[in-house]
């Protein structure tokens, strides 16, 4: 019985092994269709594995979305640096361009007045100005200390602005020419003796006041015979010895017969803008410069 048993268990042994070779031996034959069992465990592990790699997949997909997000980030913060600085440099380019353009003015300027006059130039910049409807002034950053002295005349490239009126070590104080008032004439009490550039011997006026509601100021005192014209370009003639002779003042814009009848009068546009002064001229006459 024993023996029987035994002689099964070999039997079942060898049958198992013959299985094992022939499935294997099966497997390994080149095959152009799987067995239908084959196909069962393929597709029932296909459809297990799926779900599996769809999450893996998900979660992948989910820190390379996080990472592509922190990139366009920073490359956006790369930008938005590079045009703030672009920014700050083209207001800093234009700022310097401007400034270069107005000293070069400045400079030739000062090299055709000296020409002209042989007057000497000191350049100041505007520190402050007083809006006082009873005493309008404007503060220059030079004083005694730089060769300023009281009724030196002001003017920028483009025209008069005033005269000096006090002076301290550092700074000093500016009355405008639009100041000038029919009770005090003008600035410190000195009246404007005016001309016509081109006509200086032929043309002639006092700069009485300025016309506070027109803008304008008025010359008077020309002569009936005075070939003045409108659009005529005034200038300081420099009688009185206050303000030196050459100073551009403005244009004639209208003349007409004075309260007698027997004089004219003038009302000139001021070449100065007086709403952006920011570097004026102190005028220094050969008589007062510094030796």
């Amino acid at each position: 019985m024993l023996n029987l048993f035994r002689n099964k268990r070999l039997f079942m042994l060898m049958i198992g092994m013959i299985l094992t070779i022939a499935i294997i031996g099966f497997s390994l034959s080149d095959r152009k269709e799987l067995s239908w069992p084959e196909k069962f465990l393929k597709d029932t592990f296909g459809y297990v594995q799926q779900w599996f790699y769809k999450p893996a997949g998900s979660i992948a997909g989910f820190f390379e979305d996080i990472r592509d997000l922190r990139e366009v980030y920073e490359e956006n913060e790369r930008l938005r640096n590079a045009v703030a600085a672009y920014s700050r440099d083209k207001v800093a380019y234009n700022f310097i361009k401007l400034e270069n353009e107005r000293l070069l003015e400045q400079l030739e300027f000062t090299k055709q007045q000296k020409q002209m006059y042989n007057y000497n130039y000191l350049i100041a910049q505007v520190v402050s100005i007083s809006n006082d409807a009873n005493n309008r002034s404007m503060n220059i950053n030079l004083g005694s200390k730089h060769g300023v002295k009281p009724n030196m005349a002001v003017t920028t490239v483009d025209g008069l602005i005033g005269l000096v009126s006090s002076v301290s070590p550092f700074t000093s104080t500016i009355t405008p020419i639009t100041e000038l008032n029919e009770s005090s004439p003008t600035a410190n009490g000195n009246s404007i003796a005016a001309t016509i550039e081109g006509r200086e011997n032929d043309s002639f006026g006092i700069l009485s006041y300025y016309d506070k509601e027109k803008k304008r100021l008025v010359m008077t005192r020309i002569e009936e015979t005075d070939k003045m014209e409108v659009g005529d370009k005034v200038i300081t003639s420099g009688l009185g010895n206050v303000y030196p002779r050459g100073m551009v003042v403005g244009t004639v814009e209208t003349k007409q017969v004075g309260d007698m009848g027997l004089t004219y009068t003038a009302t000139v546009k001021l070449a100065a803008d007086f709403d952006h002064l920011y570097e004026v001229f102190v005028v220094q006459p050969p008589e007062v410069e510094e030796q």
